[in-house]
C-alpha cells in the first residue's frame, strides 16, 4: 500500500467484501476516512474497487480462501506487512447451505463451519492479539438473527451463527477492561446473493422482502463506533424478530424457521 499521506488515515479490514453487506461496509468505511484491505471468495469487481478508491481510500485486495488456515494466515500477513495497525476489522465473510441436512453433501456443510466458525475464530485470534497489545481497535462480527433460533433446513448455518454470536459475547466480557470494542451485527434476511448461493431462493424466506444491505452496514458501523455490544439490523421486522426470539420457546422458533426455509414442494 502507498505510504505518506494515507498513513495518517485509519486502516480497516473487510472480509466477504465482493458484494452485499461486506461491500457496503467497505464503501462506508471509505466514506468515514479509512484505507482498506478487502477480501472475498470471489474477486471484488474492478468497478467496485475503482469506486472505493474514488471515495478517497487506499485499497488493497487480497486473494485468500478463509475456509483454510493458510488463507487466513495469508490475509493477515498481507495486512500487517505495511506496519500499520488495524483500526477496524469487519469479520463478515460467511456462507449458508439450505436444504435438509441428511440430503446435503457433507463437504458443503463442513464448508459452512470452516468459513463461519473456524475462519472467524482464526482471524479474530490474529487481529485481537494485536489490538489487545495496543489497547485499541474495533471488531465488527457479522452474526445473524438466525443465531437466536434453531434452523431446520438451515441447520448447520444457524448453528454456526449461534457459535459466532456466543463467541462475540464471550470476547466482549473477556476484553471489558480494555479499549478494544467488539460489536455483533445481527442482520435478518438481507438483499444479497446469500439466498441464491445457499440454494434458498425457492423457500418462503428466499422469496420474501429483504433488508437493504446499505442500511444494515450503516447500522452495524454506527453501533461499532458507539461501542455497542450488538445490533439487530435493519428493518423493524428484523428488530421485532430479535425481540420475539428472546421470549418464544425453541420449539416454536424451530417451527417458524422450518416453514420459512423449507423448499417449496416439501413437507
Amino acid at each position: 500500500m502507498t505510504s505518506s499521506p494515507s498513513d495518517a488515515r485509519p486502516l480497516a479490514l473487510v472480509t466477504g467484501a465482493s458484494s452485499g453487506i461486506g461491500l457496503e461496509l467497505a464503501r462506508q468505511l471509505a466514506d468515514r476516512g479509512h484505507d482498506l484491505f478487502v477480501t472475498a471468495e470471489a474477486p471484488v469487481p474492478v468497478a467496485e474497487l475503482a469506486d472505493l478508491r474514488a471515495r478517497g481510500a487506499d485499497v488493497r485486495e487480497v486473494a485468500a480462501d478463509l475456509r483454510t488456515g493458510a488463507g487466513v494466515e495469508t490475509l493477515y500477513a498481507a495486512v500487517v506487512a505495511g506496519g500499520r495497525p488495524l483500526a477496524v476489522a469487519c469479520l463478515n465473510a460467511g456462507i449458508g447451505r439450505g436444504g435438509a441436512f441428511v440430503d446435503n453433501g457433507l463437504e458443503d456443510e463442513l464448508d459452512v463451519i470452516r468459513l463461519n466458525v473456524l475462519g472467524t475464530v482464526h482471524l479474530a485470534k490474529l487481529v485481537l492479539d494485536d489490538m489487545v497489545l495496543a489497547d485499541a481497535g474495533r471488531v465488527l462480527v457479522t452474526s445473524s438473527i438466525a443465531s437466536t433460533m434453531p434452523g431446520p433446513f438451515m441447520t448447520v448455518y444457524n448453528g454456526s451463527k449461534s457459535f459466532v454470536q456466543s463467541f462475540a459475547e464471550g470476547l466482549q466480557s473477556e476484553l471489558a477492561e480494555t479499549d478494544v470494542v467488539i460489536t455483533s451485527l445481527m442482520p435478518g434476511p438481507t438483499d444479497t446473493a446469500f439466498f441464491e448461493r445457499a440454494d434458498l431462493d425457492d423457500s418462503l424466506m428466499g422469496r420474501a422482502p429483504k433488508d437493504d444491505p446499505a442500511k444494515v452496514a450503516h447500522q452495524g458501523l454506527e453501533a461499532l463506533m458507539a461501542g455497542k455490544s450488538k445490533v439487530a439490523a435493519s428493518s423493524l421486522s428484523t428488530k421485532a424478530a430479535a425481540l420475539a426470539a428472546g421470549v418464544l420457546p425453541d420449539k416454536v422458533k424451530a417451527l417458524l424457521n422450518k416453514k420459512a426455509a423449507e423448499p417449496r414442494g416439501e413437507g
